[in-house]
C-alpha cells in the first residue's frame, strides 16, 4: 500500500541485465532475417523480414521502458476508459521510473478461467464482445492499440468489466491504414475479390505492374464465406493461413504495421475462442465496420461505400440493405448521419447517372402504387410535417412498405390510416422490392424530429 493515501497498488520491477539479453537476441534474429531475406530476393520475393525484426525490436525496447509504459497507460485510459464495461487501472506517476512501474491494484479473474467466471455469475460471451468492440475502436477509430491482448494482460472484474493490464506493447495505425482495413473487411464479406486485390495494390502489398486477375482468382478459391462459413473454417488463424498461401504464390510485400495488426487480432481471437468456442471475430466485428462505412465522412471510406453500393452506375440495393441492418445492431450507429452521407453522394455532381436511375425507379414505383396510394403517401408526408406527429407518420410508412414487400403476383392491399381508402398494387419488380426494403430498413432505424 502507498504510505501517502493507503491505496493498494501493484509494483512491477525490471529484472537486472534485461536490456543486454534482449540486444543479443535481436542481433541474432536480425542476422538470420537478413540471410533469409537475401535468399528470397533471388526468387523475386521482397518480404522485408529485417524491417519486421526492427519493428519488433522497437516494440520490445519500448516495452521495457516503464516510463513509456506509464505514458501509454495514461493515454489508453484517456481514450478508452469511458467505453461501456472497460476499466483501465490508474498509474501513480510519482512512483514510476524507467525500471519501476506502480499502478492501481485490480481484483479480477482471467478471461479463460471459465469456472471462476461462472462462480462470479459472469457471461464469457458478453466479456468477449466487450473486448472485441473495444479492440475495434482501438484499431479503426483512434489507431492507438494494445498490441498484446493475451489472457495474462486482461482481467474480468467482479462487476463484469474488462480490465486492461501491461501497456508496454502498444502500436499505432495511421488513418489511411485504418480505412484500408475497413475496406478490406467489406470486400471480404461481400466476396468482392477484384476490389480486394486492387486494394492490396493501393496499399503497396503488390507491385503496380502486376496483373491482379490471377490473385483475384486465387483469393476467391482460398477464402470462405466469412459471415456464413462454419466456425472451424472462419477463425482468423484459418483465414490468415489461406491468405498466406496466396501471398506466398504471388509477389506480396507486407509492411510491419500489417504484421503487427495480424498478430494482435490472432492473439485476440485465440483468447476469445478459449472463452467462447463458437466465437467468430469477423462476424462480431462487421456491424461496427458497416456503421463506420455508412457514417464516416473520410474520402477513402466514401469511395469504398460508393464502390460497394453502385456497379456500372446501378444501385445494388441488397448490399445497402445488408449494411443498414448490420449497422443498426451496434450501439453507436447514427442512422441520421448515414442518411446524410448517402444523400450527399446522390446529390453530388459525380452521381448524375445514379440520380437518373433513382428517379426512374421512383417513377415506376409510383406508377405501380396507383393514384390513391400516392395520395396516401402525400398524406403521410403532411402528417409527418406537423409537430409531434412524426411517429404517427413513420408507423404509416412502415405499414405501406410492409405491404409492398409482401406483394405477390395477385395484388397487395395498401390501406390508409382509417382503413377506408384502398388501392391495389401490381407485382413489383425485384429492383422495386429491393428499393422498398432499403427504405423500410432506413425508416425502422431512423427518426424524424428526433422521435
Amino acid at each position: 500500500r502507498l504510505k501517502t493515501n493507503g491505496a493498494e497498488v501493484a509494483i512491477k520491477i525490471q529484472r537486472p541485465n534485461c536490456q543486454a539479453a534482449i540486444a543479443i537476441d535481436l542481433y541474432i534474429m536480425r542476422w538470420y532475417a537478413g540471410v533469409v531475406e537475401g535468399i528470397l530476393k533471388i526468387f523475386n520475393r521482397d518480404i522485408g523480414l529485417v524491417s519486421v525484426i526492427d519493428d519488433f525490436g522497437d516494440l520490445i525496447y519500448r516495452e521495457i521502458d516503464y516510463k513509456a509504459e506509464m505514458v501509454n497507460g495514461q493515454r489508453f485510459a484517456e481514450l478508452y476508459s469511458t467505453l461501456p464495461n472497460v476499466f483501465v487501472p490508474k498509474v501513480y506517476s510519482d512512483y514510476c521510473t524507467t525500471k519501476v512501474l506502480t499502478m492501481e491494484w485490480v481484483q479480477g479473474t482471467k478471461l479463460n478461467d471459465k469456472q471462476a467466471l461462472s462462480n462470479l455469475g459472469l457471461d464469457g460471451s458478453e466479456l468477449v464482445d466487450t473486448l472485441v468492440q473495444c479492440s475495434l475502436r482501438q484499431l479503426l477509430e483512434n489507431g492507438f492499440f494494445h498490441a498484446d491482448p493475451h489472457a495474462g494482460n486482461l482481467l474480468a472484474t467482479p462487476d463484469g468489466q474488462i480490465c486492461y493490464l501491461d501497456f508496454g506493447m502498444v502500436s499505432y495505425v495511421e488513418p489511411g491504414q485504418r480505412y484500408s482495413i475497413i475496406e478490406a473487411v467489406v470486400h471480404l464479406v461481400n466476396r468482392d475479390f477484384s476490389s480486394l486485390a486492387e486494394l492490396y495494390r493501393r496499399m503497396g502489398f503488390i507491385p503496380q505492374n502486376v496483373d491482379t486477375a490471377p490473385i483475384r482468382d486465387a483469393l476467391e478459391q482460398a477464402l470462405p464465406d466469412v459471415l456464413n462459413a462454419p466456425v472451424r473454417e472462419l477463425n482468423f488463424k484459418s483465414v490468415v493461413s489461406k491468405l498466406g498461401d496466396v501471398m506466398y504464390k504471388f509477389p506480396f510485400s507486407l509492411p510491419p504495421f500489417y504484421i503487427a495488426i495480424i498478430r494482435c487480432l490472432g492473439v485476440l481471437e485465440g483468447l476469445a475462442i478459449e472463452v467462447d468456442e463458437d466465437f467468430r471475430i469477423i462476424q462480431d466485428a462487421y456491424p461496427y465496420i458497416a456503421s463506420r462505412l455508412l457514417t464516416d465522412n473520410s474520402a477513402e471510406l466514401q469511395q469504398a461505400l460508393q464502390q460497394l453500393l453502385f456497379q456500372d452506375g446501378r444501385p445494388r440495393w441488397e448490399r445497402l440493405q445488408e449494411l443498414l441492418e448490420k449497422a443498426a445492431t451496434t450501439g453507436d450507429y447514427d442512422a441520421g448521419a448515414a442518411i446524410n452521407q448517402l444523400l450527399d453522394y446522390v446529390l453530388s455532381p459525380q452521381a448524375v447517372q445514379v440520380r437518373e436511375l433513382l428517379i426512374t425507379e421512383m417513377v415506376t414505383l409510383t406508377d405501380r402504387l396507383g393514384s390513391e396510394a400516392v395520395d396516401y403517401l402525400l398524406e403521410i408526408a403532411t402528417v409527418g410535417a406537423q409537430p409531434g406527429r412524426s411517429g404517427e407518420a413513420l408507423d404509416a410508412l412502415r405499414n405501406l412498405l410492409t405491404n409492398l414487400q409482401q406483394a405477390d403476383l395477385a395484388a397487395a392491399d395498401v390501406s390508409a390510416a382509417d382503413n377506408k381508402n384502398n388501392s391495389f398494387l401490381g407485382s413489383p419488380t425485384p429492383e422495386m422490392l429491393a428499393f422498398a426494403k432499403v427504405v423500410r430498413t432506413t425508416v425502422d432505424n431512423g427518426s424524424i424530429d428526433g422521435e
